[in-house]
């Protein structure tokens, strides 16, 4: 997809690859938009052909919700709630993450992003529906 909407639809994960991101409404319901930037030390996005998975665990610790969920094969699992001390230790961890990234030798680069050639599935009922929806224009467009 080459731009997320304004206002976000429920349920939904909007998934860009020209700009490395995916995007949807806090599964709380709370309304907050997480933003997850797609990069070696952050967010990891899998696709199967029929299903994607986002890892690690996505937790909204700056959110009053302060929910914590994975994105496994089209669904959510949640997750514990995380103390003021895992919350500070995760994020000190992604820091060293993220420096150690940029100041090891690069690797080399990644394979282009090709789109399935056969067809997609039917989409499945409910919750997933809109993002097979989504990915199979992001497709078409690429």
């Amino acid at each position: 997809m080459e731009a997320i909407p304004r206002e976000l639809e429920e349920g939904v994960l909007y998934i860009s690859i020209p700009f490395a991101t995916a995007v949807h409404n806090c599964y709380c319901g709370c309304g907050n938009r997480v933003v997850t930037p797609l990069t070696p030390f952050k967010w990891k996005l899998s696709y199967d052909g029929e299903a994607v998975w986002l890892s690690p665990s996505i937790g909204n610790w700056s959110f009053p919700c302060q929910s914590h969920y994975w994105i496994k094969r089209n669904r959510i699992q949640w997750d514990g709630q995380w103390s003021a001390e895992e919350i500070a230790a995760g994020r000190k961890r992604d820091l060293r993450a993220q420096q150690q990234h940029f100041t090891s030798t690069p690797a080399p680069p990644a394979p282009a992003f090709t789109p399935p050639v056969a067809p997609v599935p039917e989409p499945p009922i409910g919750f997933w529906k809109g993002l097979w929806r989504k990915l199979k224009l992001s497709g078409s467009n690429a």
